[in-house]
C-alpha cells in the first residue's frame, strides 16, 4: 500500500510538472486572439472599409496609435492587437491584412516576441514569412516595418532587439517593395536611454508625445512607398 501511495503520488507530481510545461505554449497560441480577430470582423460587416488603403497592422503600439486622426490624408485602417507576436499577425493574416488588400502596409510587431523568449533571427524569419504571404498574394503592396523601440522597461532586451532591427533592415534593402522606418532613435534621449518624455508611466508604451515623433517622421516614408511603379 505505502509503494501504491508512493507511486500515485510520483505520478501527480509528473503531471503536474506536464501541465506547468504546457501552459505557456496554451497561453501563447495565436488562438487566444480569436474573439478580437472577429471582433474585426463584425466590423467590417457593418461599415465599409476603404480601398487601397495603408493597412497599420500589429501589436499594442499600433492599437494605441491613433492612426485615422494622425494620418487623416491617408485611407487608413487599423488592426492592431495588443500583445501580438509576428507569428500571430502571420496566423490571422487571411483575415486582417489579405482580404483588404492594402496598398502600403505599416508593420509593428517584434516587441513582445523578444519578450517571450524569441532570438533575433526568429524575429527575421518570422517577419520574412510575413512578407512572402503578403506578397504571394499582394505582389504589389509595399510593407513598411517600423522597428522594434527602445523602452525602460525592457531596456535589457535592448541588445536583441536592435539585433533584429539591423537583420531585417538589411533583409529590406534587397527588395524595393520593402521600407524599413528606423523608429527606435528619434525616442532616444542625451543620456543614451529611451526619454520617459515619450513614453506613458509604465515605460512601455507610446504617449501622445512619442506617437507625434513617429507620426511626423513615418508620414514621408508612407508617400514614398504610395508613389506608383516607375515600370
Amino acid at each position: 500500500m505505502a509503494r501504491l501511495k508512493t507511486g500515485l503520488l510520483i505520478l501527480f507530481c509528473m503531471c503536474l510538472v506536464l501541465k506547468a510545461q504546457d501552459e505557456p505554449k496554451a497561453k501563447n497560441r495565436p488562438e487566444r486572439w480569436e474573439e478580437t480577430i472577429r471582433a474585426f470582423e463584425d466590423g467590417d460587416r457593418k461599415n465599409s472599409f476603404p480601398s487601397d488603403a495603408v493597412l497599420f497592422v500589429g501589436s499594442s503600439s499600433i492599437r494605441l496609435w491613433p492612426t485615422r486622426e494622425c494620418f487623416e490624408q491617408f485611407p487608413v485602417i487599423n488592426r492592431g492587437f495588443g500583445g501580438s507576436q509576428i507569428s500571430d499577425v502571420n496566423y490571422y493574416a487571411k483575415r486582417i491584412v489579405l482580404r483588404y488588400e492594402p496598398k502600403v502596409i505599416a508593420f509593428y510587431a517584434g516587441d513582445n516576441d523578444v519578450a517571450a523568449g524569441k532570438g533575433a533571427q526568429q524575429v527575421l524569419d518570422d517577419y520574412k514569412a510575413f512578407t512572402k504571404l503578403v506578397h504571394a498574394k499582394l505582389p504589389r503592396t509595399r510593407i513598411i516595418f517600423i522597428c522594434i523601440k527602445p523602452s525602460r522597461s525592457r531596456w535589457s532586451l535592448w541588445p536583441v532587439m536592435s539585433e533584429a532591427n539591423r537583420m531585417i533592415e538589411a533583409f529590406s534593402e534587397k527588395d524595393g517593395r520593402l521600407f524599413y522606418f528606423d523608429a527606435a532613435t528619434p525616442l532616444m534621449g542625451d543620456d543614451g536611454l529611451p526619454n520617459l518624455d515619450f513614453f506613458l508611466s509604465d515605460r512601455l508604451h507610446l504617449n501622445s508625445k512619442g506617437y507625434e515623433v513617429w507620426t511626423g517622421s513615418l508620414r514621408p516614408i508612407i508617400k514614398e512607398a504610395l508613389k506608383p511603379d516607375e515600370n
